[in-house]
């Protein structure tokens, strides 16, 4: 048998590339950690003096920073100094879009442990990250509350161009009342009423995090038009409202969890009504999708998963529900929209 193998020498660069892209991502999390960015607002700065402002090596700074220069976060100046790039503007602790949270969750120490177990969810099916830190990702933000506020910060800046678009691409102008299902601080369904005057909204989601989501709608001048309820998605759901709204929550959780969740959802809509999932779902053939990564993330941190459209339906039928169709936005995210069957 002729060996098709390539005769070269040489290992493909898309190989390389991806063999080492831990590496890079933990470049990039140091940068963000020692907030190199923030060191950069005011100028151009030696790596000496970056080493002095960081309790750093300034030998090994230098080395790190002329990487992160070639992937263009920073620029080294004339003197050997280093500024920083629009890119690197991005990690500034104050930045619109939250990255430098995204990179500490992302590429910070628990879920690098998580990910290290990877193989071990793919032969078992199982959760990395139980199996690296012993214990489910929302449990262990439960007792970690610094790492859960750079967790609820990441997701802003993972997810943060999707309330607009999930507002502009689907029309909520016959819903007289939402209800948004574990809606966290509420930035997509205030988004929503931002953008849809005559719908009411209801919030529902765990007290401690209920708390930051009354201060967010008093922020953002809804206290008239949007309530907040708290409680548990396991255990029943507000049953006031005319379509049940979940953002990035079925994708959490194992098929038995979703089923508990959407069964419940099913008892709080009593025959009627719509059910609306925002989830990135996976398109068909070989084109890479950022629905393609999250699903291996989440099957790394949950236990959960992303789907297709044909899976989504036959949850859907399983949880008696009917997919009614799938509406596209113009971020990663559709609309899943569903009625009881």
């Amino acid at each position: 048998m002729t060996s098709t193998i390539s005769a070269s020498t040489s290992a493909p660069p898309q190989i390389v590339q991806m063999a080492t892209g831990h590496i890079v991502a933990q470049a990039l999390y140091v940068v963000a950690e020692l907030r190199i960015a923030d060191h950069l607002s005011s100028g151009p700065r030696s790596a000496a003096a970056l080493a002095e402002a960081t309790a750093t090596d300034a030998g090994a700074l230098s080395r790190l920073l002329r990487l992160m220069s070639g992937l263009g976060l920073f620029t080294q100046t004339a003197d050997g100094g280093f500024a920083s790039t629009s890119l690197g503007d991005s990690l500034r602790s104050d930045a619109f879009g939250c990255a430098r949270a995204l990179v500490c969750m992302i590429a910070g120490p628990t879920m690098s442990r998580a990910s290290n177990e990877l193989l071990h969810a793919v032969k078992t099916g199982g959760s990395a990250f139980d199996k690296a830190i012993g214990e489910p990702v929302f449990g262990y933000l439960a007792h970690h509350p610094d790492e859960a506020a750079v967790f609820n910060d990441a997701m802003i800046g993972f997810h943060g161009s999707e309330p607009a678009a999930v507002a502009a691409g689907y029309d909520f102008s016959s819903i007289g009342t939402l209800v948004d299902v574990g809606g966290g601080t509420g930035n997509l369904l205030m988004t929503v009423l931002e953008a849809y005057p005559t719908v009411h909204g209801v919030l529902y989601d765990l007290p401690h995090v209920a708390v930051h989501a009354r201060q967010e709608i008093e922020r953002r001048g809804l206290i008239g038009r949007c309530e907040v309820k708290e409680g548990s998605f396991f255990e029943s759901i507000p049953s006031d409202g005319d379509a049940y709204l979940m953002s990035h929550i079925i994708h959490d959780w194992d098929e038995a969890k979703c089923l508990d969740i959407l069964g419940n959802c099913r008892r709080a809509m009593n025959g009627r009504g719509r059910l609306l999932l925002v989830e990135m779902v996976i398109p068909p053939g070989d084109e890479m999708h950022p629905a393609k990564l999250l699903d291996v993330t989440m099957l790394m941190a949950t236990g959960g998963r992303e789907r297709t459209a044909d899976e989504y339906r036959a949850l859907y039928t399983k949880a008696r529900f009917e997919l009614t169709r799938v509406v596209p936005t113009a971020s990663a995210v559709s609309v899943v929209e569903g009625r009881p069957a």
